[in-house]
């Protein structure tokens, strides 16, 4: 809260939220293919004559885990560009097209997977994590609430 009122002070409410436009280019599309992925493998992953929700637990791991992974790997060039946006000086950038021509000209396109190696490795057991307690809670949510 701090951060914003000092933003706001400094420069105005267009400063809260500075990459606003970037956050949503880099969250809508690696959130769709993020649960897409998710839902798609449990499905390819639960045996012929099964239901998906008695899919074991290393089965929802594995679909969770390539889906965080999948996730990362659309989500991290606009997020590279998002960080590069807000954390400039001002007036450094005139927008999203001159902060990607701007990284590309200094750095080259793999600045654009700057963080890689950390993302992925962290990308894997967190969202498998993430899912396996989605799974669990709404197995527990269900038990409680059955007829909803």
């Amino acid at each position: 809260l701090d951060c914003a009122v000092r933003l706001y002070k400094e420069q105005g409410i267009r400063s809260v939220y500075k990459g606003t436009v970037l956050t949503l280019i880099r969250d809508v599309p690696s959130n769709g293919l993020y649960f897409l992925t998710y839902e798609y493998l449990k499905n390819f992953l639960t045996p012929e004559g099964q239901s998906v929700s008695q899919l074991s637990t290393p089965k929802i791991l594995l679909a969770g885990g390539v889906a965080g992974i999948l996730n990362w790997t659309i989500a991290l060039p606009p997020d590279v560009l998002k960080s590069n946006f807000q954390t400039a000086a001002d007036g450094k950038y005139r927008g999203l097209v001159d902060v990607l021509r701007t990284l590309l000209r200094e750095e080259g396109p793999k600045a654009l997977y700057k963080g890689f190696n950390a993302v992925f490795l962290r990308a894997f057991p967190a969202n498998a994590a993430c899912f396996l307690g989605f799974e669990v809670a709404l197995k527990g949510l269900n038990a409680l609430a059955p007829s909803w």
